[in-house]
């Protein structure tokens, strides 16, 4: 594979409401079903060889529609799931602010949590760049679909680009059903050409109320 588009699963009733999902299988809402039919065509048209999703039914029916569009068949692999999150997964911010305080300052502050229900981010990292040294290194020449979650798309997008956890955590969770264009050089290395890149216009990236919330007023 010489190109890797790492697209984020359409909206869930969860991400409208601020919880955190993690590896809880969560259906996409009427609106994510609609950004997926969307983002379908405009995916086929990067005219894909392979599409791969992690095995949550919300990133499952975000790629179905390119799916069905080019004949390509989904392949699951579970190491694409999201974050593991364990007891937060659920919850709200305030609600994880009531009962894990410690841990809630030290995920606002970026510092390793110490719950040990939930995964770090190396341990995500780990798993997410087996799944994708799995597909590049494939003997199928082309573009790759990767469907999967806001974390763990942070993750393939650092890890292919050889960043290590401090830079990787600075790039935007990308909106939902868009998606980052990675491609390899002449050199065997790769290159970001494009990050939450989707269907709407460009003026509407970050809307998402999860996303306005963590902005600075």
């Amino acid at each position: 594979m010489n190109r890797l588009l790492v697209v984020r699963h359409g909206q869930t009733e969860w991400n409208i409401a601020g919880r955190i999902q993690g590896s809880s299988d969560i259906d996409l809402d009427e609106t994510g079903r609609e950004q997926a039919v969307e983002a379908g065509p405009e995916l086929a048209r990067y005219e894909p060889a392979r599409i791969i999703s992690s095995d949550l039914r919300r990133a499952i029916d975000t790629a179905r529609p390119v799916s069905e569009l080019t004949g390509v068949e989904i392949e699951l692999d579970k190491r694409l799931q999201e974050r593991g999150y364990g007891p937060w997964e659920g919850l709200t911010g305030s609600e994880i602010a009531e009962q894990f305080p410690d841990d809630h300052r030290r995920w606002r502050a970026g510092e390793p949590l110490q719950h040990p229900e939930i995964e770090t981010w190396n341990e995500l990292h780990r798993r997410t760049a087996e799944a994708v040294r799995d597909i590049i290194d494939s003997d199928v020449e082309g573009t790759a679909i990767v469907v999967c979650h806001g974390g763990s798309a942070r993750q393939i997008v650092g890890g292919i680009l050889g960043w290590d956890q401090a830079p990787t955590s600075s790039l935007s969770g990308m909106d939902n059903a868009h998606w980052a264009d990675l491609r390899r050089m002449r050199s065997g290395k790769w290159r970001l050409f494009g990050y939450n890149l989707g269907v709407p216009a460009p003026h509407t990236v970050g809307a998402s109320p999860l996303a306005k919330g963590q902005l600075a007023r």
